[in-house]
C-alpha cells in the first residue's frame, strides 16, 4: 500500500503531468476554479463557515467528544512572509486518500448524495474557499502534509487544486509548540498564512463566531477560538460547549424527539460562562414530490429542528440569526425561536431562498412541528408549577417578521394553535386544565385583585369556570402577557360571567367590607356594561335590618322598592352608628335602613371608593347618602302618631345637639312649630302646630288667663311626658334637661313670650283687679318692646273693654280705653271752657297710683288718649255725632265758623278739630250739600270759568252777605276762596260736550290755558278733542281734524285740497302758543305730523290709482322748490313717496318710483325681449313735459341709467315664442345685463331670472338650446363643433367669447371639460366611427359617466359610418375564450386600438367576461345548434364554470343545462341528454360498458387533467348538477343465479385479501396520495367488507342500464374476478395452486387492477402506479417483511395510526 507521500507523487504526476507534457485542458480548470470561488462567496467569513461545515460532514472516532479549534497567531510558522497565521485543529477520523484525491479537484466532494446521512455540506469547493484569505494552505492529516498554492504551478501551470508535499516550515513541532506542549496534536491540522489585508476581517469573523452555531451541529459539541502570543499573559480564549443534553424523550407517532440542551460560552477574562438552556424539537417530515429539487433529489425526508431558549440567547454582536441551515444564516425572523432545517441557501450563505420550492415545503412543516413542540412544552411538563406557563408561551411568535413568507408560517401556527387545548384555566383543584384559546376568558386585572383577596379570606373560588366561560389561570393573565394573549384570540369574558361569579361566589356577605367596598368601585366603575346583565337582580347591597342583622337586596329591589325600604350612606363617617342605633330606637319606622357600620369604616378608609359608589348607588339603587340633619328630617317626616316615638325624637335631637352632631340652628330648623310631632296636654301626638306653650302649671299668669286662648290659633300645651327624665340610644336625659331643650330650641313659650291671639280675652270684659290690670300692661308693654304686632280683635277687646277705671266730673266707673284719657292741668280748662255739650272721661291715677306712669306706651296702644289734639278731635266727633241725623241749620254753621275763629284768637291749633269736621257735607251749595273741600265761594274771577263748567258755588242766597266774613274760616276749612289759576277745578267740573261746540275765543283759549297749566289733562282732552270746537277754514271742526299751518310747509297741505287748516283771524296769534295743546287735542301742528298726515293721503289715493297728472307736477314743483333732499322728509313720506304706486308706465299699471324707468336711448335693444316699466310720456298721460324732471324723479328712485336699470330686464324677461325672432343684438344686450347684474348681486343671479333664462334662446349646431344644454367650444378640447351642442359662434359673432363669465352664470358650459355630461348625451346623434373614438377619448380622460339609460349605449361599427347603438349589458371586454362572437358584443373586437377598454367597465359598467348565465346561454345555444364540440370549446366552458363554483353556480347549471358533454373518442364531444349520461364511479363496470356499448355514455372530463380543474371536481359538479353515478344506475344479473353455477363463500384471506395487502394500500395512500388517516382508513375497509365468492368458471355478468327513453342497455361479460362495489361483494375464479405462470400472472393482473378501481375510483391517474405495486405484492403472496421492504423501495411508509388500524382488522395476527 503506497505511503501518503507516494499517493501525492502520484496525484501530480498522474493528474496533473508534472514530469509529462503540458495538459492542454489546466488553463480553462485554473479559470473555472477561480470564477467559481470569486461568485459564489461574497463575503470573507465564509470561508469559516465553509470549515466549520466540512468538520461537521467529517467522521470520528467512537468516544471522542467531536471539537473544533481555531488559533490564529502572529508567528510566521510557514516562512511565507505572513504578518498571522491562522490553524485549524479537528479530532476526526482523519483524512483518506479518497478525500485528498477530492481537494485535488473540482466539483469531486465525496459527499455528493450522502444528504440522508447527515451531510450538511453541498458546494464541492468548500475547502476551497480558503484561497480568500490565504494564497498557501496547508494540510496535515493521517500522515499527510502538503499544501495548496493559489497561483499556477510552474510545473502544470495550474493553481488552487495542485498539492505540494510539506517537509518543514511549518513542521508538526513548529505546530505542536503553537497548540500547547502538553497536549497531542488532534489528527486534521490546517495552516493559513493569512493575506495581509485579511488579518483583520479574519480577527473580527472569529471574534464574532455566534455561540448558537453549535446547536445544529449533530456531531461537534466544543468550538473554540484562541489567540496566540509571544507573551503568554497576553492570550485570548473564546470557547463553546454543550455542556449537556438531557430529557431526552422519542415520539413514535409524529415521528420526533426532543431534548434539553444546556450551550456554555466563555471568554478570556470572564470569571464564569455564559449558560443558556434550549429546549430541542426535531421533528421528520416526508418530502413531498411537489417541492422536489434537482440538488435534494436523494432526500426523502425533511428533519426540522427548533430551538426554544429558555434564557437570553447567547450571542456576539447585535444579530441574533432566526434560520439555520445547520450554521446561522442572518434573517432575524423576530420569532422568539430558532429554525433550523436543510434550507437550500443563496449563494452568499446570508439568507434562504425563500422563492425556492424546497424550502416553502420545509416552512409549510415548520407550523406543524412548532404546534406539537408547544403543546409538548405546556402540557407534557406535568412537574412544571403553573407560574412557569406563561415562559413556554414567550415562544408564541406574536411579533410579525419583515419576510412575508415567514408570516405565513407565523399566521399557519396561530391558526393551528387556536385549534388546540394550548390555554390553562383556573380549576381550584391541583390537576391542570387546559383548553382552546377562544373557550378560555380573562378577567380584569381589578376583578382578580377583588378573587384573590377573597380566597385569601377563605372565599372558595372553585367555580369560577363554571359560569359559561374557561377562566384564564391567575398566573397567566397580566397585561405583560397581553401580546401572547392577542395572539391566541384569548379575549375578555362578557360581563355576564361577573354576574353570575358575583353571584355564585359568596363575593358579598363572606368577604371583610375593604374586599366588599372594592367589589361595588369594581361594579360602579363597570356598570355601563354591566347594567345589561342580571347582577341587578343580585342581592348585593348590605344593610342592617330592623332585628339588627346584615341583610341584603338587589340594586332592583333598593330601586323599585323605594316606598317600602330606602338603602341609606352617613355623609359623615363619625354619624354612622349614632343613625345606626336611633334607626333601631325608631324601629326603623321610616323604612330607611343604613348600610353596616363596618361598610362605612371600609369607604372612609379609601375615599376614592366613596367618591366612585356613592354617585352610582345613588343613582342606579336609590341610595341616600344623610347626615343627622337629612335622618332627622326623614323621622320626622315619616313618624306616626306614636306618643312614645314623639317623645323619643325630642330625646334623639336634644342628644344629637349635645354630641354636636347637629347644629342649634339645625335644631331650631327641626323643632321649628308646625313641623316637630308633639305631645299634648291631653296625650295625643299633634304634628300640625303654631305655638307651644310649656306646662301650665304654677304659672302666675292662670289668674289672667285660665284657658288656652292659643288653640284656634294651633296652639299646643305641652303634655307632662317631657317633665319626664328618660334613656335613648343609651344616652341619660333629665327632665329639666329635656324642657330646657325645649324652650331653647323648640320655642317652647310661656304667655308673656308667645304673641297674643287673634281672640277677645274673656276677662277684659268686665273691670280687672288692680293686679291683673297691671299683668295685662306688662303683657302689651313687653309685646310693644318686641316690635310685635297685636292682633285685630285681641287688640279691639283691650280697647272696647269696659275695665279701666276711670272719673267722669268727678264720680268713678270701668269704661274702655279707646274712649278714656290720660290727662294734664295745662290744658284741661281752657278745653272746658271751650267745648260744648261734651264731657271728657279721664283714667282714674289715684286708684292705681303712681305705677299707672310707666305703662303709658301700653295704654297708647290700647286706644288711651294722652294729647290736646286728640281731645279736640274727640270734641269735634261727638259734635257731629249730635247733628249726623240732619243738615246744619245756617245758625249752626255760622257758631262752628265762630269756634273756630275762638281757637285763632286763643291761639289754640285748631287744625285736629278742624280735621274731625271737614270731611262732612254739611255746607249748602248750589250744586247741594258738600263738605268744605268741595265748596268755591263766587267771584267776578270766575265768569269766563263758569261758560264751561258746573262749578258748586255756596249758596248766597241761603248764607246771604254774612257768610263772607268768614273768608278766613272757611278757607281753614277748604273752602275754596277766589280763582288764583285752580285750572284744575274748572277741570273737575266741565260741561258736556254737547256744551262746548262753537266756543267763542276766549272760552277755547281757557281750554287750552287749563291743559297748559294741569299735569293730568286726559279729562279736558276726552271732553273737547272730538267735539267741533275749533274753527277752521272749512267751518268749525273737531281738533283732530285740524292742522295749523306754516308758512314753510304749507305748500305741502295745497297738492290736495282736502285738509282743515285754523283760522288765524279769529284766534289771533295767541293760538300759536298753544302748539303743544292743539296737538294733544289731536290738532297737527308739525311738520313732520303734516307730512304724516299728507303721506296717508297720498298712500290712500295712491291705492286708488286716483293721483291726477296735475298732483303729480304739483308734487314734483314742491318737491323742487324744497331746499331739503327727500332722504331729510318724514321717513314715512319718504318711504311713501319710493314705495306707493302713483307713477303710471307703458305697462299699463301704476308704480312707485323706483319700480319705474326712464326711457333712454340705452334700452332700445333689450326691450323687445323683455317687458320694462317705463314711464308713460305719452301726451295723454305726462307727455314729454315729465323728462323736464329727470333730477328729480331720479332723487325720488326712478331709475334713469341703464345699469341701475338691468334688474328689471332680469324682472320683465320675456323671450317670443319663436326662438329666431331674438337677433344677436338682443342676446349680448342680455349678457351685458347679466354682467352688471353679477356685479351688483356678488356674483349671484336671481332665481327668477335664472328660471327664466333657462329656456332655449340660444343657438348652437343641434338648434335652440337652454344655457344648461350649450357648451362654449374650445379648441384645444381635441374636439370639432359638430361633436357636441356648442353656441353657434358664427351667428353670433366673436363678441360672445368676451361674455365667458356672464355665460357660466346662466349655465352655460364654459370649460369643456365640465362638459362631458352633455357631450355624451348627444353621442346619439353621431354615426361616424371616427367622431365617435374621438369623444369616447375625450370622455374618457375626463372620466365621464352616463347619467341616463337614453346615453348609456354603445357603439357597435359596421364598416367606417354604419352601425348600430346596443345596451352595454349585451357587450363584455374580452372574449371569454372566443366562445360568445354571436352572442355577445365584445369590445376588444372594434376598439382595442382606438380607445383604453377600461373606459367601457368604468363608464359603461360593461363586464370584463361573460358571467355565468352567458355561459349557460351559448350552453343553450349549442343544446339546439350543435351536435358535436371541440375539446377546446368544452376545457373554455368547464373550466370557467369549476372556478365559479358554488352552490348558486350549482343550482343554475341544474336549472339550465338539459344536455351534458360525453365523450365520444375520435368524433369528438357530443352533447346528449343529461339523463343518459352517467359519472363512471366504478371504472370496472366502464370498462365493461365502453367495450361493449357503442354509444358514448359517460361524461366528458380533460385528459390529462389541466391545471385549472381535476378530474375529480369536474365529476363532483357533475354529480350536483343531476348526472347519476353508473354504480348507483346500473342493474346486474348473475350468471350462477341462472345457469346454477355453484358458489362458495370463502374467508377473504383465502384469496389474498390479508393484512400485507392492507399495509401496502395504506402505505401507498399515505405517502403517494398523502391522503388523511380517516380518508385512507375508510378507502381500505371496503375491502375489509367485502364477501367473497369463489366460482368454478369465470363468472359471466349481466348488466342493465335505462336510458331516459326506456330503452334498455344490456351488456354480458364474462370475469375471472368481479367485484360488486354496490353490494360489497367479490366473485372470483378458483385458482389451482398448480396453475401456469401465465395464468397466475393474469389472475393478478386483474385482481391487481380491481383492487386498484375499487379503491381509487375517483384518481384515475393513480390507479395504474397502485396496480403495478399490488401486482408484484400478490406474486409474492402479500408476505409482511416484502411488503416492508417494498414500501420502503418506493419511499413509503405507514405510520402510528395505521398500525393499530391493522392491529384492529386482524386482531390474531
Amino acid at each position: 500500500m503506497a505511503t501518503p507521500r507516494d499517493h501525492v507523487e502520484q496525484i501530480r504526476k498522474i493528474k496533473f503531468s508534472i514530469g509529462g507534457d503540458p495538459n492542454p485542458l489546466t488553463e480553462d480548470l485554473h479559470q473555472a476554479v477561480r470564477n467559481l470561488s470569486a461568485e459564489l462567496y461574497t463575503k470573507d467569513v465564509h470561508f469559516l463557515m465553509e470549515l466549520i461545515q466540512n468538520a461537521e460532514d467529517n467522521e470520528y472516532p467512537e468516544g471522542v467528544d467531536p471539537s473544533l479549534e481555531f488559533v490564529i497567531t502572529s508567528r510566521d510558522i510557514t516562512a511565507t512572509g505572513a504578518p498571522a497565521t491562522l490553524l485549524m485543529f479537528n479530532n476526526e477520523k482523519g483524512f483518506s486518500p479518497k478525500n485528498i484525491e477530492s481537494i485535488c479537484s473540482v466539483g469531486r466532494s465525496t459527499k455528493k448524495g450522502n444528504r440522508n446521512r447527515g451531510y450538511i455540506g453541498e458546494k464541492g469547493i468548500g475547502f476551497k474557499s480558503v484561497f480568500l484569505i490565504t494564497a498557501q494552505p496547508y494540510v496535515f492529516s493521517n500522515g499527510y502534509q502538503i499544501r495548496f498554492n493559489e497561483g499556477p504551478c510552474s510545473h502544470s501551470n495550474l493553481g488552487y487544486i495542485v498539492p505540494e508535499w510539506v517537509e518543514e516550515k511549518p513542521t508538526l513541532s513548529d505546530i505542536k509548540e503553537i497548540y500547547g506542549s502538553t497536549s497531542s496534536l488532534p489528527t486534521t491540522i490546517i495552516v493559513l498564512p493569512l493575506k495581509p489585508d485579511k488579518v483583520k476581517p479574519v480577527k473580527k469573523q472569529l471574534s464574532s463566531v455566534h455561540p448558537e452555531v453549535l446547536l445544529f451541529l449533530s456531531k461537534i459539541k466544543r468550538f473554540s477560538v484562541r489567540k496566540d502570543n509571544e507573551d503568554p499573559k497576553l492570550n485570548t480564549v473564546n470557547a463553546i460547549a454543550i455542556t449537556s443534553e438531557t430529557d431526552f424523550v422519542t415520539r413514535k407517532n409524529i415521528d420526533a424527539e426532543s431534548y434539553t440542551l444546556r450551550l456554555a460560552a466563555a471568554e478570556n477574562g470572564d470569571k464564569s460562562e455564559k449558560e443558556c438552556t434550549y429546549y430541542m424539537w426535531r421533528q421528520k417530515f416526508p418530502v413531498k414530490k411537489e417541492n422536489k429539487v434537482e440538488r435534494r433529489m436523494e432526500v426523502d425526508q425533511w428533519v426540522i429542528t427548533l430551538a426554544f431558549p429558555y434564557q437570553e440567547r447567547l450571542h456576539r454582536g447585535a444579530i441574533l440569526p432566526g434560520v439555520y441551515a445547520f450554521l446561522p444564516t442572518e434573517m432575524i425572523t423576530n420569532f422568539p425561536f430558532i429554525i433550523q432545517a436543510d434550507f437550500v441557501l443563496s449563494s452568499s450563505r446570508e439568507t434562504i431562498l425563500l422563492d425556492n420550492k424546497w424550502n416553502q415545503g420545509i416552512l409549510d412543516c415548520v407550523p406543524s412541528a412548532f404546534v406539537s413542540a408547544f403543546i409538548s412544552l405546556v402540557k407534557l411538563t406535568e412537574d412544571a408549577p403553573m407560574f412557569n406557563l406563561p415562559l413556554m408561551f414567550g415562544f408564541l411568535p406574536v411579533n410579525s417578521s419583515s419576510y412575508a413568507e415567514l408570516n405565513a408560517v407565523r399566521e399557519s401556527i396561530r391558526a393551528k394553535l387556536v385549534k388546540e387545548d394550548i390555554v390553562p384555566s383556573e380549576s381550584g383543584l391541583d390537576q391542570r386544565l387546559f383548553h382552546k384559546p377562544h373557550e378560555v376568558g380573562r378577567i380584569q386585572p381589578v376583578f382578580w385583585d377583588i378573587l384573590k383577596k377573597a380566597r385569601e379570606e377563605g372565599v372558595s373560588l372553585h367555580n369560577l369556570s363554571s359560569h359559561g366561560r374557561y377562566i384564564l389561570h391567575s398566573s397567566f393573565d397580566d397585561t405583560k402577557y397581553d401580546q401572547i394573549l392577542k395572539f391566541l384570540g384569548v379575549s375578555q369574558v362578557n360581563y355576564e360571567w361577573y354576574a353570575k361569579c358575583i353571584e355564585g361566589s359568596n363575593l358579598v356577605l363572606w368577604v371583610s367590607d375593604n374586599v366588599y367596598t372594592e367589589l361595588l368601585l369594581f361594579i360602579a366603575r363597570n356598570w355601563q356594561d354591566l347594567c345589561s346583565t342580571n347582577l341587578k337582580k343580585i342581592p348585593l347591597l348590605k344593610y342592617v335590618s330592623e332585628d339588627e342583622n346584615v341583610s341584603l337586596c338587589s340594586i332592583d329591589e333598593s330601586f323599585h322598592r323605594n316606598d317600602q325600604m330606602v338603602l341609606c350612606l352617613s355623609s359623615t363617617y363619625n354619624h354612622a352608628s349614632w343613625m345606626i342605633d336611633c334607626n333601631q330606637e325608631f324601629r326603623c319606622v321610616t323604612n330607611h335602613h343604613f348600610m353596616p357600620k363596618s361598610t362605612h369604616v371600609a369607604f372612609q378608609l379609601c375615599s376614592e371608593k366613596l367618591v366612585t359608589v356613592l354617585p352610582w348607588l345613588q343613582k342606579q339603587a336609590k341610595v341616600v347618602c344623610l347626615d343627622v340633619y337629612d335622618y332627622a328630617r326623614i323621622v320626622n317626616k315619616n313618624l306616626p302618631s306614636d306618643r312614645k316615638l314623639a317623645v323619643t325624637y325630642a330625646h334623639f335631637l336634644c342628644h344629637s345637639l349635645l354630641k354636636k352632631f347637629l347644629s342649634a340652628d339645625q335644631v331650631i330648623s327641626l323643632c321649628a312649630t308646625g313641623s316637630m310631632p308633639l305631645v299634648d296636654d291631653f296625650g295625643c301626638v299633634r304634628t300640625r302646630c303654631k305655638g307651644v306653650l310649656i306646662p301650665a302649671n304654677g304659672s302666675k299668669w292662670v289668674n289672667l288667663v285660665n284657658s288656652n286662648l292659643w288653640k284656634q290659633d294651633d296652639y299646643v300645651v305641652l303634655g307632662e311626658d317631657y317633665l319626664l327624665p328618660g334613656n335613648f340610644a343609651g344616652q341619660r336625659t333629665s327632665s329639666e334637661q329635656l324642657i330646657n331643650f325645649l324652650k331653647s330650641h323648640a320655642s317652647a313659650l310661656d304667655i308673656p313670650q308667645i304673641a297674643p291671639p287673634n281672640s277677645g280675652i274673656p276677662a277684659v270684659s268686665g273691670p280687672l283687679t288692680k293686679e291683673n290690670t297691671f299683668l295685662l300692661l306688662e303683657w302689651v308693654q313687653k309685646l310693644k318692646l318686641r316690635g310685635e304686632r297685636l292682633p285685630e280683635k285681641f287688640l279691639k277687646s283691650l280697647r272696647n273693654g269696659s275695665w279701666l277705671k276711670i272719673t267722669i266730673n268727678g264720680s268713678s266707673s270701668y269704661g274702655p280705653p279707646s274712649q278714656s284719657f290720660f290727662h294734664s292741668s295745662s290744658w284741661g280748662n281752657i278745653l272746658q271752657n271751650g267745648s260744648v255739650l261734651v264731657d271728657i272721661p279721664l283714667i282714674d291715677q289715684s286708684f292705681y297710683g303712681d305705677g299707672i306712669n310707666e305703662y303709658k306706651e301700653a295704654l297708647k296702644t290700647m286706644g288711651v288718649m294722652f294729647e290736646f289734639g286728640e281731645a279736640c278731635q274727640f270734641i269735634g266727633k261727638n259734635f257731629m255725632s249730635l247733628e249726623a241725623s240732619s243738615t246744619l241749620s245756617k245758625g249752626k254753621v255760622l257758631s262752628l265758623l265762630n269756634f273756630i275763629r275762638f281757637f285763632r284768637e286763643n291761639l289754640l291749633p285748631p287744625e285736629k278739630f278742624i280735621g274731625s269736621i271737614e270731611t262732612g257735607t254739611w255746607l249748602r251749595t248750589c250744586h247741594g250739600d258738600k263738605c268744605p273741600a268741595e265748596a268755591v265761594l263766587f267771584d267776578e274771577e270766575w265768569n269766563t270759568a263758569s261758560q264751561i263748567s258746573d262749578i258748586p258755588f255756596l249758596d248766597n242766597d241761603y248764607y246771604g252777605e254774612e257768610i263772607l266774613c268768614f273768608k278766613t274760616e272757611l278757607q281753614l276749612l277748604g273752602v275754596v276762596v277766589g280763582f288764583h289759576e285752580n285750572y284744575e277745578l274748572v277741570v273737575n267740573y266741565l260741561k258736556p260736550k254737547s256744551c262746548l261746540t262753537s266756543l267763542n275765543a276766549e272760552a277755547f283759549l281757557l281750554i287750552l290755558k287749563c291743559m297748559q297749566h294741569l299735569k293730568s289733562k286726559e279729562k279736558l282732552i276726552a271732553g273737547v278733542a272730538k267735539i267741533k270746537c275749533l274753527k277752521t277754514n272749512q267751518g268749525f271742526k273737531s281738533p283732530h281734524n285740524c292742522f295749523l299751518s306754516d308758512p314753510e310747509w304749507g305748500g305741502l297741505l295745497q297738492i290736495f285740497n282736502c285738509f282743515p287748516i285754523i283760522d288765524h283771524e279769529y284766534y289771533g296769534n295767541e293760538i300759536n302758543s298753544y302748539k303743544d295743546e292743539l296737538k294733544e287735542l289731536g290738532a297737527i301742528v308739525g311738520f313732520l305730523d303734516a307730512v304724516k298726515a299728507f303721506a296717508s293721503t297720498f298712500r290712500g289715493k295712491a291705492s286708488e290709482s286716483s293721483i291726477t297728472k296735475e298732483n303729480v307736477f304739483s308734487f314734483l314743483s314742491f318737491y323742487r322748490e324744497q331746499k331739503r333732499p327727500l332722504r331729510k322728509f318724514y321717513p314715512d313720506l319718504r318711504n311713501c313717496i319710493r314705495e306707493e304706486p302713483w307713477l303710471r308706465t307703458y305697462l299699463g299699471d301704476f308704480r312707485s318710483p323706483k319700480d319705474c324707468v326712464l326711457y333712454s336711448p340705452e334700452w332700445k335693444s333689450i326691450y323687445p325681449i323683455s317687458l320694462i316699466p317705463f314711464i308713460d310720456s305719452r301726451d295723454k298721460y305726462y307727455g314729454k313735459e315729465i323728462y323736464g324732471y329727470k333730477d328729480e324723479l331720479q332723487s325720488l328712485g326712478v331709475v334713469v341709467e341703464f345699469k341701475n336699470g338691468v334688474k328689471f330686464v332680469a324682472d320683465g324677461l320675456s323671450f317670443p315664442q319663436d326662438p329666431c325672432r331674438i337677433t344677436p343684438e338682443n342676446a349680448l344686450s342680455l349678457l351685458k345685463c347679466v354682467g352688471i347684474l353679477l356685479e351688483k348681486g356678488n356674483g349671484c343671479l336671481p332665481e327668477g331670472f335664472l328660471k327664466k333664462v333657462s329656456t332655449k334662446w340660444l343657438k348652437t349646431k343641434y338648434g335652440y338650446l337652454s344655457p344648461d344644454e350649450c357648451l362654449l367650444f374650445d379648441n384645444s378640447s381635441g374636439l370639432e363643433q359638430a361633436d357636441g351642442p356648442f353656441i353657434d359662434e358664427e351667428f353670433y359673432g366673436p363678441d360672445i367669447r368676451s361674455y365667458i363669465k356672464e355665460l357660466n352664470a346662466i349655465g352655460v358650459i364654459v370649460d369643456v371639460g365640465r362638459g362631458c355630461k352633455l357631450i355624451g348625451g348627444h353621442l346619439s346623434f353621431h354615426s361616424e366611427f371616427s367622431t365617435i373614438t374621438r369623444i369616447y377619448n375625450f370622455l374618457n380622460v375626463k372620466g365621464w359617466k352616463p347619467n341616463s339609460e337614453a346615453t348609456r349605449k354603445i357603439w357597435i361599427p359596421d364598416g367606417s359610418d354604419n352601425g348600430h347603438w346596443v345596451n352595454p349589458d349585451d357587450c363584455v371586454l374580452y372574449g371569454g375564450d372566443g366562445l360568445f362572437g354571436s352572442l355577445l358584443n365584445v369590445l376588444e373586437k372594434y376598439y382595442e386600438n382606438e380607445v383604453p377598454l377600461p373606459f367601457f367597465s368604468r363608464a359603461f359598467k360593461v363586464r370584463f367576461n361573460p358571467s355565468l348565465d352567458d355561459y349557460c346561454r351559448i350552453w343553450n345555444t349549442w343544446e339546439t345548434s350543435r351536435a358535436q364540440l371541440s375539446n377546446d370549446e368544452c376545457n373554455a366552458f368547464w373550466g370557467y364554470v369549476i372556478r365559479q363554483q358554488s352552490s348558486r353556480t350549482e343550482r343554475i347549471l341544474a336549472e339550465r343545462l338539459v344536455k351534458l358533454p360525453v365523450d365520444s373518442g375520435s368524433d369528438g364531444v357530443l352533447l346528449l341528454d343529461k339523463h343518459d349520461v352517467f359519472i363512471a364511479d366504478d371504472l370496472q363496470l366502464k370498462d365493461v360498458f365502453v367495450s361493449h356499448s357503442p354509444p358514448p355514455l359517460f361524461v366528458w372530463y380533460p385528459q390529462p387533467s389541466l391545471p385549472s380543474f381535476s378530474r375529480t371536481k369536474l365529476l363532483e359538479l357533475y354529480k350536483k348538477i343531476g348526472v347519476r353515478t353508473l354504480s348507483e344506475s346500473v342493474q346486474k344479473e348473475e350468471s350462477s343465479s341462472k345457469h346454477g353455477l355453484e358458489l362458495k363463500q370463502v374467508n377473504s384471506s383465502d384469496v389474498l385479501i390479508v393484512r400485507g395487502l392492507i399495509r401496502l394500500l395504506l402505505g401507498f395512500l399515505a405517502c403517494c396520495l398523502t391522503m388523511e388517516v380517516e380518508e385512507r382508513h375508510k378507502a381500505v375497509q371496503c375491502l375489509l367488507n367485502l364477501t367473497v365468492f369463489e366460482t368454478s368458471e369465470p363468472a359471466t355478468l349481466s348488466y342493465n342500464l335505462s336510458l331516459s327513453s326506456d330503452k334498455m342497455l344490456n351488456v354480458r361479460v364474462r370475469q375471472m374476478i368481479h367485484w360488486d362495489r354496490k353490494s360489497s361483494k367479490l366473485y372470483t375464479m378458483k385458482i389451482d395452486k398448480t396453475a401456469s405462470q401465465k395464468i397466475l400472472l393474469e389472475y393478478a393482473s386483474y385482481f391487481s387492477e380491481k383492487v386498484a378501481k375499487g379503491v381509487l375510483w375517483d384518481k384515475e391517474d393513480h390507479i395504474n402506479s397502485l396496480s403495478e405495486l399490488i401486482k408484484l405484492a400478490f406474486l409474492l403472496r402479500f408476505d409482511e417483511e416484502a411488503v416492508g421492504f417494498l414500501l420502503k423501495s418506493k419511499n413509503l411508509q405507514i405510520f402510528k395510526e395505521d398500525e393499530e388500524f391493522l392491529s384492529a382488522a386482524f386482531p390474531c395476527e
